[in-house]
């Protein structure tokens, strides 16, 4: 794994100040911004890398961490951590990462391994047990698959992991699978894998926590008179009354079939939004009936 020298990339002394290596931070910037430089790969490249050296100098602990590292650098790659023993997220299928390189996923990263250096070093040898890098991963579903859960399988850096949602999976949700993340480090345990739900429109219903709410068409004359209309739900065709004199907007409530509780019994609701429709065409004797019921008001 490459070391990334930081002060070299933004320009600065290690001896630099805050405000100088945020000057240099913003010069860098905006020279290498991939609005200036449209489909430059190269500038592109620049860019994320300037953004990474001043992610990590620009705060006073992990600037720390990294100049403590910079040190011990040489006895860090002879005690193994430098040479394979470490997977970044180049490559991994789904996965959603941040975009910055391996050298500071491992050392400075949000679920990585945030670890002061007198941890691993003492005479040359690692001392601790470090456990692996979390891995962070999408899954992209229906909002009917969440109804009634699915099984996926997903390649997590070569290898393949069945992984089963259960019923009620919320749009957003972390779902953590322990063990399956990188490796542990000098007999630390295995990182987990966090799998962020993504659930797709539907262009039938919204979800509100677990109802659901779709809009039903219903005619004039079920709307004034009452009646009874068939209406598709997650669960199949169901049969709903509707009283006399219902008015437009109304909301029919069916207790039990929204969406189910994540690990839990039950379900929501599934909210029927009334849309009166009028035909397309009234007879004479229709038009002058209604014409008497509005004068007789």
């Amino acid at each position: 794994m490459e070391y990334k020298d930081y002060y070299k990339i933004l320009g600065v002394e290690r001896s630099a100040t805050q405000d100088a290596i945020k000057k240099a931070y913003r010069k860098l910037a905006v020279k290498y911004h991939p609005d200036k430089n449209p489909g430059n790969k190269d500038a592109e490249e620049k860019f994320k890398e300037i953004s990474e050296a001043y992610q990590v100098l620009s705060n006073a602990d992990s600037r720390r961490k990294y100049d403590e590292l910079g040190a011990n650098w040489k006895q860090y790659e002879n005690a193994g951590f430098g040479n394979g023993g470490y997977k970044g997220s180049g490559g991994f299928e789904g996965f959603s990462g941040s975009g910055f390189s391996d050298f500071f996923n491992m050392f400075f990263g949000g679920n990585g391994m945030n670890f002061d250096m007198g941890d691993i070093f003492a005479n040359g040898r690692r001392t601790r047990a470090v456990k692996g890098q979390d891995v962070k991963a999408s899954l992209t579903m229906t909002l009917l698959e969440a109804y009634n859960g699915t099984q996926r399988m997903l390649d997590i850096g070569g290898n393949t992991i069945k992984i089963s949602i259960k019923p009620g999976v919320r749009d957003g949700q972390v779902l953590r699978v322990k063990g399956k993340g990188g490796n542990g480090i000098n007999g630390g345990e295995n990182g987990d894998l966090l799998i962020k739900i993504v659930i797709l429109q539907d262009p039938v219903y919204q979800r509100d926590g677990d109802d659901l709410i779709r809009n039903v068409n219903i005619d004039v004359y079920t709307a004034i008179l009452g009646g009874k209309i068939e209406i598709e739900t997650m669960k199949g065709v169901v049969s709903v009354p509707v009283k006399p004199l219902t008015q437009n907007n109304r909301v029919l409530r069916l207790k039990g079939l929204g969406m189910p509780h994540y690990n839990k019994e039950g379900s929501g609701s599934l909210l029927l939004k009334t849309q009166l429709t009028l035909p397309n065409h009234f007879s004479d004797r229709e038009i002058e009936l209604i014409r008497q019921a509005k004068e007789s008001k």
